[in-house]
């Protein structure tokens, strides 16, 4: 790793607001080690990319004093750095008047305004539904959600609703795959609980508990239909284009293994075999490390 840092002409941070300041000071402190050098990064050319719009370094229980004096403009070294600025969203497309309005409108929400006297953003009409419900949100996203054709991932590929809470993910996972045609098949996730004193025996806990348990990177026991999307947890075959993260829609389904169609769009309509893996998942989960049979996907 040394030898690589001496060999470099540039390093590109990005998300540099997003880190509490120690790490920039500590990665600059082992760049002058590693060289010998009093210099800022050793005389190393680095660009550090982000908005201070966005999420400031997260500080657990930390008050607003703590929060911002995290962030790198507190920091020593922010006082040699050169600030650019870049005044060209890349990701719109520039000749279509609706986006670049709503890009303004979310710029315009980083410096405060459209809100309410309560702090309240204010959508735009554009942005809101006549009626305020979830089944008329999942209706206007998903049209003809009950009379699915092929091709699924041309319906699917364009297609989100994005939610910050777990809780409410499973809630509208659970509304729309009623409205999905066809038969559901339940796949189960944890079915043992390896116990830490094998003297003991093995841990009796009712199936049923432990397929209510929600780990971080473990998927629920899924009821899956024919079309319905889901998501990869791992990296299964990354040359192919599977891995932590990939969205697919179900094809068939078996005891052992899952097809389904790919949607990302450099494998999109490539449909690929799941198989059932087994994990141990860690840190422990009922102060037990347990042994889960399940498919590597979350719907």
């Amino acid at each position: 790793m040394a030898d690589l840092i001496c060999q470099a002409d540039l390093v590109i941070w990005d998300e540099a607001p997003m880190q509490h300041c120690h790490i920039h000071e500590a990665v600059n402190r082992t760049f002058q080690d590693i060289q010998d050098s009093d210099a800022l990064f050793s005389g190393l050319s680095v660009v550090f990319g982000g908005d201070f719009q966005q999420i400031l370094p997260v500080i657990e229980k930390g008050s607003r004093a703590e929060i911002v004096g995290a962030c790198i403009q507190r920091s020593h070294i922010w006082p040699s750095l050169q600030v650019l600025h870049l005044y060209q969203n890349m990701c719109l497309n520039v000749d279509i008047e609706q986006e670049r309005a709503f890009a303004q409108w979310q710029l315009d929400i980083g410096h405060g305004k459209h809100t309410d006297p309560s702090d309240k953003i204010i959508l735009p009409p554009n942005l809101r539904l006549e009626e305020n419900t979830i089944e008329a949100l999942i209706r206007h996203i998903y049209p003809g959600l009950s009379q699915l054709q092929p091709p699924l991932h041309q319906y699917f590929s364009k297609r989100m609703i994005l939610s910050s809470c777990n809780d409410d993910v499973d809630d509208l996972n659970s509304l729309m795959l009623n409205s999905f045609p066809g038969e559901e098949c339940i796949f189960f996730s944890e079915d043992t609980v390896a116990n830490d004193r094998p003297d003991e025996g093995e841990l009796m806990y009712p199936a049923e508990y432990l397929n209510s348990i929600n780990c971080s990177g473990l998927p629920l026991a899924k009821h899956l239909k024919f079309g319905c999307p889901v998501m990869v947890l791992r990296n299964l075959f990354p040359a192919e284009g599977v891995y932590n993260g990939t969205r697919g829609v179900v094809t068939k389904m078996s005891t052992r293994v899952i097809e389904i169609e790919l949607l990302s769009e450099e494998v999109r309509g490539k449909k690929v075999f799941i198989p059932r893996i087994t994990l141990t998942p860690r840190p422990k989960c009922l102060s037990n490390w347990r042994e889960d049979r399940l498919y590597g996907m979350k719907s």
